[in-house]
């Protein structure tokens, strides 16, 4: 953990070793108990490619079983 602070524009600079796992680009989200950074994919969509790349179901069967487990849950 590292400890970083605002300067006095309001910019907060992350330390390098951040940046470089990370990226520089991040979503700010508010939290009832704070912010979480959660960085940002200069490609988005091949993120996305390379994270479900092993899944060899169509959106379709994936929605339907999605949509079935639901329905389980609720009790219906």
């Amino acid at each position: 953990m590292v400890n970083v602070a605002l300067d006095d524009r309001g910019r907060l600079t992350l330390p390098k070793e951040v940046r470089e796992r990370y990226g520089n680009r991040y979503h700010v989200v508010q939290l009832p108990d704070g912010v979480k950074l959660v960085p940002v994919a200069d490609d988005p969509l091949e993120a996305l490619r390379d994270e479900f790349a092993d899944v060899e179901k169509s959106a379709d069967e994936l929605r339907r079983e999605a949509r079935t487990a639901a329905f389980d849950e609720a009790g219906r």
